[in-house]
């Protein structure tokens, strides 16, 4: 990733508890807020989605698009924009550290390209916005669902 932001936060669970929520993208609808719907498309050969279809609808921008993920290890998965209407690019990632037993800083990275002009500062903030609250409700979720 390029130019990019991060932002990180501390879940109280296990980093296979909190990727299994994270890689439960039929359920993104339920938590993620922006996210209205998600279909995987194509799954490896472990059953982990490779391309999901997420229709995302955050106030200015509405969009359908889909994303290839690569999971890179048991605690680390990054995604990139396959095709879009309004985005030039999408890239992104979760990479989790455990902190003990049952609890894991989830980081958060994402770099963002619109097909409409934007000033550098104002796709920060978007970035920062949309990591802020998905990190948000991935703990809420993760913390509110015993044994996900």
């Amino acid at each position: 990733m390029a130019e990019h932001t991060s932002s990180s936060i501390t879940i109280e669970a296990a980093p296979a508890d909190v990727m299994g929520v994270i890689a439960d993208f039929a359920r993104y609808p339920e938590w993620t807020g922006e996210v209205k719907e998600a279909e995987v498309l194509a799954t490896d050969a472990e059953g982990r989605a490779e391309q999901v279809r997420l229709v995302l609808d955050a106030g200015a921008i509405k969009d359908d698009h889909t994303l290839a993920y690569t999971w890179i290890s048991a605690h680390e998965v990054s995604w990139t924009l396959v095709k879009s209407q309004m985005l030039r690019s999408l890239d992104g990632s979760y990479l989790l550290a455990p902190l003990g037993t049952d609890r894991t800083e989830v980081t958060y990275r994402l770099a963002v390209d619109v097909k409409i002009p934007l000033l550098g500062m104002i796709k920060r903030k978007a970035e920062k916005v949309i990591i802020d609250r998905a990190l948000a409700g991935l703990k809420k979720r993760v913390e509110s669902t015993p044994g996900v």
